[in-house]
C-alpha cells in the first residue's frame, strides 16, 4: 500500500489517541499567576529576582508570551501542580519539553526544569535547591562550562546521577526546544529542536548500577614483575674527564674596566657564562630490557555485588506531581515558555509544532531587522566626511 506525502504529513499530526498530558503551559494569559507559585520562603526578598511575562525583544507574535528572569545576580524559583501525579510504576514513557531563550547572551546562569515529588505535602513557597527532585533537565551555562544537565533520581542509590557526558547546549540569543524522554524499558532520548543529539540505555550513560566486574581482591602482582621498559645500558661506560667539565666558565671576551683599582676594588675577575662544553649530569644510554614483561594487568572477576535494576527508569516511583525552575542567574533576561509534560512523544513533538517551531523562524526575522535598523542608526549618527572637510576650510580662512 503506497501512502501520499500529504497522508503521511497529516497522520503525523494527529496526537497519539491515548497520550497522557500532565501539564501545558503557554504562558499567554494573566491566570498563569494562579497556576504557578513563586518560592517566596525559599531565599530572602533581597536574594529573589522577580517573574516576568513577555514576549521578549524579538518575536513572531507579541501576544505569544513567556516568562522572564528580569533582576541580575538573583535566585528565581517557581513551580506548578500537575494536573494529574506522574508514576513510575505505570510503565509508561515521561517526557518533558520546554523551550528556552538567552536574549541576554548569558555569561552565567541556569535554565534547567525538574520534575517533583511531594504531593500534597509539597510545599511550593519554600521550593528551591534543597528540594528533592526526579528529574533535572535542560542547558546551564557559567563560562567555559555550556551543557544540558540530564540528572535522574536513583530510588535504589537514593542519589541524582548526573549524565556520565556531557551533551552540549545552544548558547545563542533564540529560542531553542529541549525534550527529554525516559522510558520504561531502561533508555533514554534528548532532543534539542526536535533533532535527536544523546540516546542510549541508562546503565551505559549513568552510574545507576555497580561494575559488572571487579578487580580479583585475591590477586597482586608478582614481586618477580618486570615492567621496566628499559634500563641503563651496563656496557655504557662514562667517559674519562668527563666530571672535570665545569657548568660555568670565565667570560673570555671579558675585559678588565680601564678605572678598576685592585686596591680599592680588589682582584678583578671576569663574570661566568656556561660552558658550552658541559653536557650536564653523565647518564648512561637506556636499552630495551630483555626481561620486560609488559604492564600487569589485574585479573577481573565478576562483581558480586552487581545486580540489574528493572527500574532505573522509575525516577518517579511514588508519583511526581509539580514541575518547577530553581535557578540563579549573574545576568537575567532568559525566558521560558511552551512546557509541556506527557507519557507520549509524538504529543509533545505535534505541540512544539504548534507553538515553537510556528515562531522560530519570525523570531530570527524580526531580531534581524532590529539588527539592520540598530546598524543604519548608527551609521546615521557618524559625522558626515564632507561636513568635517567644510568646517576645516573654514577654520584655515581664520589664519
Amino acid at each position: 500500500m503506497k501512502f501520499s506525502t500529504i497522508a503521511t504529513l497529516a497522520i503525523a499530526a494527529i496526537p497519539a489517541a491515548n497520550a497522557e498530558v500532565y501539564l501545558k503551559e503557554q504562558f499567554n494569559d494573566e491566570a498563569w499567576k494562579d497556576r504557578w507559585t513563586i518560592s517566596s520562603e525559599w531565599k530572602s526578598e533581597s536574594e529573589l529576582g522577580e517573574w516576568t511575562q513577555t514576549p521578549g525583544k524579538y518575536y513572531a507574535d507579541e501576544n505569544d508570551k513567556g516568562i522572564q528572569t528580569s533582576t541580575d545576580a538573583r535566585f528565581y524559583g517557581i513551580s506548578a501542580k500537575l494536573d494529574k501525579p506522574f508514576n513510575s510504576s505505570e510503565g509508561k514513557d515521561i517526557v518533558i519539553q520546554y523551550s528556552v531563550k538567552h536574549e541576554q547572551d548569558i555569561d552565567c546562569g541556569g535554565a534547567y526544569i525538574k520534575l517533583l515529588p511531594g504531593g500534597d505535602s509539597f510545599d511550593a513557597k519554600k521550593f528551591g535547591g534543597d528540594t528533592p527532585y526526579g528529574i533535572m533537565f535542560g542547558p546551564d551555562i557559567c563560562g567555559a562550562t555550556k551543557r544540558t544537565h540530564v540528572i535522574l533520581h536513583s530510588e535504589k542509590k537514593n542519589e541524582n546521577l548526573l549524565i556520565n557526558k556531557d551533551i552540549p547546549c545552544e548558547k545563542d540569543k533564540f529560542s531553542h526546544l529541549y525534550t527529554l524522554v525516559v522510558r520504561p524499558n531502561n533508555t533514554f532520548e534528548v532532543f534539542v529542536d526536535n533533532k535527536s543529539v544523546r540516546k542510549g540505555k541508562l546503565e551505559d550513560e549513568f552510574s545507576f548500577l555497580e561494575p559488572k566486574e571487579i578487580k580479583d581482591p585475591a590477586q597482586s602482582k608478582p614481586k618477580d614483575w618486570v615492567d621496566e621498559k628499559k634500563i641503563p645500558d651496563p656496557t655504557d661506560v662514562k667517559p674519562e674527564g668527563y666530571d672535570d667539565i665545569p657548568a660555568e666558565i670565565p667570560d673570555p671576551e671579558a675585559v678588565k674596566p680601564d678605572d678598576w683599582d685592585d686596591e680599592d676594588d680588589g682582584e678583578w675577575e671576569p663574570p661566568m657564562i656556561d660552558n658550552p662544553e658541559y653536557k650536564g649530569p653523565w647518564t648512561p644510554k637506556m636499552i630495551d630490557n630483555p626481561d620486560y614483561k609488559g604492564p600487569w594487568v589485574h585479573p577481573m572477576i565478576p562483581n558480586p555485588d552487581y545486580v540489574y535494576d528493572e527500574k532505573m527508569h522509575a525516577v518517579c516511583p511514588n508519583g511526581c506531581t509539580h514541575v518547577g525552575f530553581e535557578l540563579w542567574q549573574v545576568m537575567s533576561g532568559t525566558i521560558f515558555d511552551d512546557i509541556i509534560v506527557t507519557d507520549s512523544l509524538e504529543e509533545a513533538q505535534q505541540f512544539a509544532q504548534d507553538t515553537f517551531f510556528k515562531k522560530k523562524d519570525g523570531e530570527k526575522a524580526m531580531y534581524d531587522e532590529q539588527n539592520k535598523m540598530d546598524a543604519k542608526d548608527d551609521e546615521d549618527a557618524l559625522p558626515d566626511d564632507d561636513d568635517d572637510m567644510d568646517e576645516l576650510d573654514g577654520f584655515e580662512d581664520e589664519f
